[in-house]
């Protein structure tokens, strides 16, 4: 895929904002019949780079979300699809979790694009299967990550790293907008995060302004700072969306 001109990405992000309202216009002109409990969530996010765990993985990208969620179930499918590299992933995600109160634990299903969506057979998928559990207090979030199966990366003896992942997120509000600071660990050796031993991998602070249409869409910006001190990269990102 070629990269495309500054014309033809603003012609994009036209024909985005285009669809978004005839689809606003419709849902608002056709209701359609809710059941009791059922939470929906539909979502379109566009980055400027897609940045995971301190990792670099995309340049431009779309990211589009779809959930539903009943009585603190929910199973979200998200994806990342890069529009100006042709190398960066086309990556599917689904997760199941549940959260009662503060408390989440959950699977996520990664899929980046690679060999065939269909393929589980150990040793040839390229499907990786996490589990993770948490819980917010409220001031600060701290969230465990375990890669359990698939295609997971390497520790130093060339062996199944079970990846693994501490995040710790903290939100406060200052001058009218959400910020969020974020501190993520790797406690050992793996490829999938480029650390050969326990190292800082993450370290970000980002801060979001929520515009609201119509009293129910939502339309957030964000901006952000984000940096990896054990591959000494850092980024400063931004992006918007528009969510439902």
């Amino acid at each position: 895929m070629k990269t495309i001109s500054r014309l033809g990405f603003r012609a994009l992000i036209i024909s985005l904002l285009l669809t978004l309202s005839v689809n606003i216009s419709a849902q608002d002109t056709t209701p359609l019949p809710e059941r009791e409990g059922l939470g929906v969530s539909l979502g379109l996010d566009l980055v400027n780079q897609y940045i995971w765990r301190g990792q670099d993985s995309g340049n431009f990208s779309l990211q589009p979300t779809l959930g539903v969620e009943w009585k603190g179930l929910s199973l979200t499918a998200w994806g990342s699809i890069g529009i100006t590299r042709a190398e960066d992933p086309k990556e599917l995600d689904f997760t199941l979790s549940y959260t009662l109160k503060g408390f989440t634990i959950g699977l996520t299903d990664y899929w980046f694009g690679k060999g065939s969506y269909f393929q589980y057979k150990s040793g040839k998928t390229t499907h990786i299967w996490e589990g993770y559990i948490g819980y917010d207090f409220g001031f600060l979030s701290a969230t465990w990550y375990t890669n359990f199966a698939g295609d997971d990366g390497l520790n130093r003896s060339q062996k199944h790293a079970y990846s693994s992942y501490l995040e710790l997120k903290a939100p406060f509000r200052l001058a009218k907008l959400d910020w969020e600071g974020i501190v993520g660990l790797s406690p050992w050796a793996t490829t999938t995060y480029g650390n050969g031993c326990f190292a800082c991998t993450n370290v970000g602070l980002k801060a979001t302004k929520d515009f609201l249409i119509k009293q129910k869409y939502h339309l957030p910006v964000f901006v952000g700072l984000n940096a990896n001190p054990d591959s000494g990269k850092f980024y400063m990102l931004c992006g918007l969306g528009f969510h439902l």
